[in-house]
């Protein structure tokens, strides 16, 4: 009798310490006063503000005088620091690391997706801790639907990482990507779908929207031999019926281009976004503008890529892509297209997206228009009505850095505080 006594008090223990555990093991949100010395929404700078979140949602945004019951919540001070929306980063690729780590090639043909796949947790958490809490991922460059998966462990809690939107595997011209080099009696894994045609244009983005990928990415344009300079591959009837397909069920399309007829072939079909955009003219950019098509510049892989190849920066003269970049970037900045934020973070390690905030400035945008590239603009751009802003019913991503980023950019590379969704994942 005594022994059951003692196993029913043992097992009523057990069952409280499981219920505790598990309490504890959720990321608990609660009700935050956030107290920094400013706080830029998104849009511009304020001095005096203060933020309140309750659970997961942003409810109250400006003096402190103006919040009801601001008793009520547990005060955060961030003294000397600037607060600001989470950053949304236009163009990574999750399950790519550094080309001088690793080639492209070796990548996509000697790892495998379940390493790359542990490669990719890893670089989801290093870019949320640089206060990267939304990523738009464009490719998952060989690894098939593995950023599906990846965005699925994130959402469910499995691990850290920002909110992806996810490409899927991406499309190309039959014939037009690699890896390549090899005889007709070897098959190896491509980088991207290959198709040709309409029909099989339209089947694979269905495919695609039915694997889970949040949005399209194609090829406008691409090299077809090594070392050749890259030509238009898409003809203008499939790339219209690819973006009709995918709008039709509500996702968008973007397209890789950076050539003037790639461009101007993928402005013409009705895609959102242009990624890289290199030999873009006043002419294209004044296309792209009349057609609502923002810019994705992607300066900081060339400036990783041209680096890789011998150049020293810094101390030897601009490279000729690097020139054209500055020259192409310039033109587009004077053209008044929208500018997204996205470096091709994979190229260069993953948690460095600063890179690409450092260089729009260099390259001629204003450090005030860079923060809203990289928070309400892209937000905008990429159509996430909740996000890219601090003001009440927006969802509680946000960060903070030391100082003031408008009057030294360079002060964005050490994010101090992350809260994403309403729950602190760095606090320093």
């Amino acid at each position: 009798m005594l022994d059951q006594v003692i196993s029913k008090k043992l097992n009523h223990t057990n069952y409280w310490g499981f219920i505790l555990l598990l309490f504890f093991a959720i990321p608990i949100r609660a009700q935050y006063l956030l107290l920094p010395d400013r706080v830029f929404d998104g849009e511009e700078m304020h001095s005096g503000w203060v933020v309140a979140v309750n659970e997961n949602k942003i409810v109250y945004a400006g003096p402190e005088t103006g919040l009801q019951r601001a008793n009520s919540y547990q005060r955060k001070e961030l003294k000397g620091k600037t607060l600001m929306p989470g950053i949304i980063e236009g163009h990574s690729h999750i399950l790519l690391h550094p080309y001088n780590e690793t080639e492209w090639n070796d990548q996509v043909l000697k790892e495998s997706s379940a390493e790359r796949a542990v490669r990719a947790t890893v670089h989801a958490k290093k870019s949320l801790m640089a206060g990267v809490t939304t990523m738009r991922d464009l490719g998952s460059e060989g690894a098939g639907y593995t950023d599906v998966y990846l965005k699925k462990t994130i959402d469910e809690g499995i691990i850290p990482g920002p909110r992806l939107l996810v490409a899927g595997p991406a499309i190309v011209a039959t014939g037009a990507y690699g890896p390549k080099g090899f005889h007709e009696g070897v098959t190896v894994p491509l980088g991207a779908v290959p198709v040709s045609g309409k029909a099989e244009a339209i089947k694979e983005v269905r495919n695609q929207m039915g694997g889970g990928a949040n949005l399209i990415k194609i090829y406008a344009d691409y090299r077809w031999a090594k070392d050749e300079p890259s030509q238009a591959t898409f003809l203008q009837e499939e790339i219209d019926a690819m973006v009709a397909t995918a709008t039709t069920a509500g996702r968008y399309v973007v397209a890789h281009a950076s050539t003037p007829e790639g461009m101007k072939r993928a402005i013409l079909g009705g895609v959102e976004t242009i990624e890289h955009g290199d030999g873009g003219t006043s002419e294209i950019f004044k296309l792209m503008k009349e057609h609502n098509v923002a810019l994705c510049a992607t300066l900081a892989a060339g400036d990783a890529t041209e680096q890789y190849k011998g150049w020293q920066k810094d101390r030897e003269p601009d490279t000729d892509r690097i020139v054209q970049k500055k020259k192409s970037f310039a033109l587009a900045l004077e053209s008044g297209v929208d500018i997204v934020f996205g470096g091709d973070v994979g190229v260069f390690p993953h948690g460095e997206n600063y890179r690409e905030i450092e260089l729009m400035v260099y390259y001629g945008m204003q450090p005030l228009n860079v923060l809203q590239s990289a928070t309400s603009v892209n937000a905008q751009i990429f159509h996430l009505d909740d996000l890219g802003r601090i003001q009440p019913e927006y969802l509680a991503d946000i960060i903070a850095v030391e100082g003031n980023p408008i009057e030294n950019i360079a002060l964005m590379r050490e994010v101090k505080f992350v809260m994403k969704d309403g729950v602190i994942y760095k606090d320093e």
